[in-house]
């Protein structure tokens, strides 16, 4: 694993994450370590955009519509 290290971070900052950190029962290591994991697992708006294209790309005709509307009917 790698050290990271983040200087200049006013201390009004470090105060703040050190309040979240200590309210969720965490160590500011432990709390930004968690940070770190949710904002590298979120897709970014670029990612979005492509998944977007990708899926708006696919191209369907009204019987396949309507071939699923059926087929989803039969299940009932």
């Amino acid at each position: 694993m790698s050290v990271l290290t983040v200087r200049d971070v006013p201390e009004d900052q470090i105060r703040v994450l050190k309040t979240r950190a200590a309210q969720a029962g965490k160590s500011l290591q432990a709390y930004m370590q968690e940070l770190i994991a949710r904002e590298t697992t979120k897709p970014t708006m670029a990612d979005m955009a492509a998944r977007l294209e990708r899926e708006a790309a696919a191209e369907y005709t009204t019987a396949d519509v309507l071939a699923a509307i059926d087929e989803g009917r039969g299940g009932r």
